[in-house]
């Protein structure tokens, strides 16, 4: 790096300038304030752990996505957090030990070792709401509805929801006798839904013919409405009964959804196996209308405490608060910045303040920056309308003169 290119940022990682900033900061009030109104309390992780905490998964993608380090101080290997919900699940198994249900929300940044999501950022703005110690279909329609009105919040207002179950792929694959190694391929198949390559691996292994159609059938289960259920229950019919457990889930949360208007589409896919390592039952992603990636996502992962000695049923969601204020519907612009002349006189000190605690901008000039006639323009330029003049021995708050 050489003195012309040396404010050169890192790939993935940006900065906020003021008015991405603000508007920004603004979101991300909005929305603790609203998970508050829901009963969720706020936790601040920290940015740094041991990484047998923050990778309780083996072999889970979280591992490549972390950047990791060595402690000065004992030696062990730590790791910055990639993603905010094994903090969570330890915050809830170890911190707290609380009985029955625990709303649980967070807002911070993440750090990917590898680029990801929206632009390609490395820096994610994490914000999120996990609901601990609930096993009911109950938590999983909260935390979906939680989610759909953090988009509301946010100024989303048309979203597409992608629901899936990864149970049901796990139960297939039991019902199937697939060991680990067939479990992984056929997994790989249904991502790609290489149809062909699915055939000539149920073909190689003389699957009985009932499980080896509803193999087949899992890629074409996918589309919009409660229809898709109705087919699944008819292609599945012989499967166990943790297949239909599974289907009637999907059910009564898509209903529940329903039945709360708004403008959500909801679409079925029973290959998308999202986090597979990571979920247990539904699974979850909301779209907007011509972006490729997800805006919010979640699901359920019962058991998630358990590297932290307490095992207990667990649902969420996360989303980038960055990705979502750039969603956002256009705010108004607020009354401009007040332009007060520098000095000690207490009469101008207490309008000063007092314009402040009403949420007033107001900014001393600095003793070469009077409001003259040939800076009004620039004035305005950086936001301000008005000024605090001294007419008739009172300090008032006036309009900046026109040109």
């Amino acid at each position: 790096m050489t003195q012309e290119n040396r404010w050169l940022l890192p790939a993935g990682i940006d900065e906020l300038l003021p008015q991405a900033a603000w508007a920004t900061e603004a979101l991300r009030r909005s929305l603790l304030d609203h998970f508050r109104s829901w009963g969720y309390e706020l936790v601040i992780p920290p940015m740094i752990e041991y990484v047998e905490s923050l990778l309780i998964h083996p072999g889970d993608d979280l591992d490549l996505s972390t950047f990791k380090l060595i402690d000065q101080l004992t030696g062990r290997l730590m790791g910055v957090r990639a993603d905010m919900t094994p903090q969570m699940a330890r915050i809830d198994a170890h911190s707290l030990r609380q009985e029955g249900p625990t709303r649980l929300c967070y807002l911070g940044t993440v750090l990917h070792a590898l680029p990801g999501g929206f632009a390609g950022t490395r820096a994610p703005m994490q914000v999120g709401a996990e609901l601990f110690g609930h096993a009911g279909t109950a938590s999983d329609i909260e935390i979906l509805r939680l989610m759909l009105e953090t988009l509301e919040v946010a100024g989303v207002r048309e979203v597409w929801l992608d629901l899936g179950h990864v149970g049901i792929y796990r139960a297939l694959a039991r019902q199937a006798g697939f060991d680990a190694e067939d479990e992984a391929g056929f997994f790989d198949l249904l991502q790609r839904k290489a149809v062909p390559e699915i055939e000539g691996f149920i073909a190689a292994r003389l699957l009985p013919e009932g499980i080896a159609a509803m193999l087949r059938a899992l890629p074409d289960l996918h589309g919009e409405g409660l229809t898709v259920l109705d087919e699944a229950s008819r292609l599945l019919a012989v499967a166990g009964d943790e297949v239909q457990q599974a289907l009637a889930d999907l059910g009564a949360v898509a209903r529940a959804l329903q039945g709360r208007g708004g403008a959500v589409r909801l679409h079925f896919d029973l290959a998308e196996l999202r986090g597979y390592h990571y979920h247990t039952g539904i699974v979850f992603a909301a779209y907007v209308p011509g972006q490729g990636q997800a805006i919010a996502r979640g699901g359920r992962y019962d058991g998630i405490g358990e590297a932290f000695g307490r095992a207990r049923p667990a649902t969420g969601f996360s989303a980038d608060v960055r990705a979502l204020a750039a969603f956002a519907a256009p705010t108004e612009e607020g009354r401009g910045a007040i332009l007060a002349p520098s000095g000690d006189d207490p009469e101008l000190t207490a309008l000063v303040r007092e314009l402040r605690a009403r949420g007033e901008r107001v900014v001393y000039a600095l003793s070469e920056q009077g409001p003259t006639p040939e800076r009004w323009a620039e004035l305005r330029a950086h936001g301000f309308d008005r000024v605090i003049a001294c007419e008739h021995s009172a300090w008032i708050v006036k309009a900046l003169p026109k040109d």
